[in-house]
């Protein structure tokens, strides 16, 4: 093989070696939902800020993600008449259907299992917001110095909104090795290296 085609060879074989793996930068928090009917939307406010009203059904969730796009939601469907069928109203409070899902193993801190998820009924003052609703029933929350919730009921003992490796989907092709591309690049330098050596040869003994 020709000192060309060794290089190109090298090449192809550092450009599969270096390919990236199947990971993405993620975040491991507290995630805020409102819940419209059925469907569970992003909050676009924080617990503190959000002001409820009596009847309305939020959701926390622990999870690990990218960014809001990709978030998983809170699972259940409890709805508000189930959650809070046995609180009764009162005048000057209002309630507030919570469900709180504490994630997956995968997405959980090491050493570290979560709680099955639960829901409760906060029935708290007109002006109280989420945050005020949350610790009337799931004490110890923490916060960091920004405001961020960090643990509900306890849960994660420790860290908050730390960055993570999550793993990315993978093709079928993907699973077991290199690309189909890189193992062709590799397979055509290969052919023209031999293709190289039989010329070579060729005009040594012509």
């Amino acid at each position: 093989m020709t000192r060309r085609a060794c290089a190109l060879l090298m090449a192809a074989l550092a450009l599969w070696a270096a390919a990236p793996s199947a990971q993405a930068a993620g975040y491991r928090y507290w995630s805020f939902w409102d819940r419209d009917g059925s469907a569970w939307t992003y909050a676009t406010q924080g617990p503190s800020t959000t002001v409820p009203s009596d009847g309305d059904v939020q959701g926390f969730r622990f999870t690990v993600s990218e960014d809001s796009a990709d978030a998983a939601t809170p699972r259940g469907t409890a709805t508000f008449g189930a959650i809070c069928a046995r609180t009764p109203a009162r005048d000057g409070e209002k309630r507030v259907a919570l469900v709180i899902d504490f994630g997956t193993r995968a997405e959980s801190p090491s050493g570290e299992t979560p709680p099955k998820p639960r829901t409760a009924c906060a029935r708290v003052g007109e002006d109280a917001t989420t945050a005020d609703a949350l610790a009337s029933v799931a004490k110890p929350l923490r916060y960091d110095s920004n405001a961020l919730l960090c643990a509900i009921a306890g849960y994660p003992s420790a860290g908050c909104g730390e960055k993570v490796a999550k793993s990315a989907p993978k093709s079928t092709e993907q699973t077991e090795g290199p690309s189909v591309g890189l193992w062709a690049g590799v397979a055509g330098v290969a052919t023209l290296g031999a293709a190289a050596l039989w010329q070579a040869r060729r005009r040594r003994h012509g």
